[in-house]
């Protein structure tokens, strides 16, 4: 009765998850179009303007002064990664990711969907070693506009997609979060680790010792965050690290957890994701041409994304099932799989963040080119999502 309890539970979750998530996708799309309006408009100054206005908190000694579009990507995207890090560590604990065997397929899949862009993108761009630093831009999926994608075939889609979808989406979440703290970090300050290594070790104290009450979690978080700042390590990181030190059960019998993230799911879909969205999307098409589509970062990122993606995991799949390692889910067949691999080439949001890392950490002028091609790479891929899963999905 207990894991029949569970596994509804598991199924619910799931289900409000892929709810939620496919109608943020919409509104990120409507505020990814209003920023590319904006930004090839009259207006296009006055958007540059507020991204670019400076906004300072002073405590004492301790100043944070960043541009608004920081703020954005620094501040607003760590609550984002503080989310992704519960949903890891709920799936690690008692969802998709808590066996060996349920690991395995998707595992596999992610591994070649890494591997297969990134490498891609890298033979495209070999001889610049600046373009080089955008290696991992096609590496990323975004799960909202790829369940978005799903969720319109509705009732036709098993289950069992859904998850797998889901599953290979938590696993790049992971290798994101990986890439962005082994490439994408700057000068680091030991005095700044050592503070943020400090107040992270208390969290992991409290949550051994029972301490169940979130708020006291987040106060520390806020702590890390401003340590990791300071550090030359992404910001981002710290909502990550602080969410695994979350209680995953308390006293009763509750989930500190799954309370926590059932609360931040809206505020991030539905706000946060969107206002990224609109300060990153604004690409300027004035003066581009066929040239600027055909630069090899450009191509290297629609590559990237639009071939290497669902190749890699194709193969990688193919070989592991091949091998015997697993089985392809119940009722889902390879060209299901196909369609959600493509799905996975939609990087919009997680990519144009580690662009915005790549040529921070190394020089903003394949900035552009890199929009340009992930903007190409990810509408692309889903029209050739689309089109796969409306021809294999059954019709009831």
């Amino acid at each position: 009765m207990a894991v029949q309890n569970k596994s509804s539970q598991i199924a619910t979750t799931v289900r409000d998850f892929i709810r939620l998530e496919s109608a943020g996708g919409i509104l990120l799309l409507a505020a990814s179009v209003l920023a590319l309006i904006i930004a090839n408009s009259p207006m296009a100054n006055l958007y540059g303007a507020l991204l670019d206005t400076t906004i300072a908190v002073q405590v004492g000694a301790l100043s944070i002064s960043k541009p608004l579009l920081l703020w954005v990507n620094d501040g607003l995207m760590a609550v984002f990664f503080f989310l992704v890090g519960l949903e890891i560590k709920r799936e690690i604990m008692e969802g998709e990711l808590s066996s060996f065997s349920q690991v395995v397929l998707p595992g596999m899949g992610a591994l070649g969907g890494m591997l297969v862009p990134a490498g891609i993108y890298a033979w495209m761009n070999w001889g610049d070693p600046v373009a080089l630093d955008g290696w991992a831009i096609p590496v990323a999926t975004d799960i909202a506009f790829a369940l978005a994608l799903l969720s319109v075939f509705g009732a036709r889609v098993p289950t069992a997609l859904k998850v797998l979808l889901l599953t290979l989406a938590i696993f790049d979440d992971l290798a994101a979060i990986v890439i962005i703290a082994l490439f994408y970090s700057g000068d680091l300050s030991l005095a700044a680790l050592l503070i943020g290594a400090f107040v992270l070790i208390i969290a992991i104290i409290m949550n051994r010792m029972g301490v169940t009450r979130t708020s006291a979690y987040i106060l520390l978080g806020i702590v890390v965050w401003i340590a990791v700042l300071k550090s030359g390590v992404h910001a981002t990181l710290a909502g990550v690290l602080i969410a695994f030190c979350i209680p995953m059960r308390d006293a009763r019998d509750k989930s500190p957890l799954r309370e926590l993230e059932h609360n931040l799911h809206g505020p991030v879909a539905f706000a946060i994701l969107p206002i990224f969205a609109f300060a990153n999307a604004g690409l300027s098409l004035t003066g581009m041409s066929v040239a600027d589509l055909t630069h090899p970062v450009t191509l290297g990122v629609i590559s990237g994304l639009l071939v290497g993606k669902p190749l890699g995991i194709l193969v990688f799949i193919g070989l592991a099932v091949m091998l015997r390692f697993v089985q392809l889910p119940n009722n889902v067949n390879w060209l299901q799989l196909l369609g959600v691999a493509f799905a996975c080439g939609i990087g919009f949001t997680m990519s144009l963040f580690i662009a915005g890392l790549a040529f921070e950490h190394g020089s903003g002028e394949y900035f552009n080119g890199d929009r340009l091609g992930i903007l190409v790479g990810s509408v692309l891929s889903a029209i050739v999502a689309y089109v796969l899963l409306h021809i294999s999905l059954p019709r009831k």
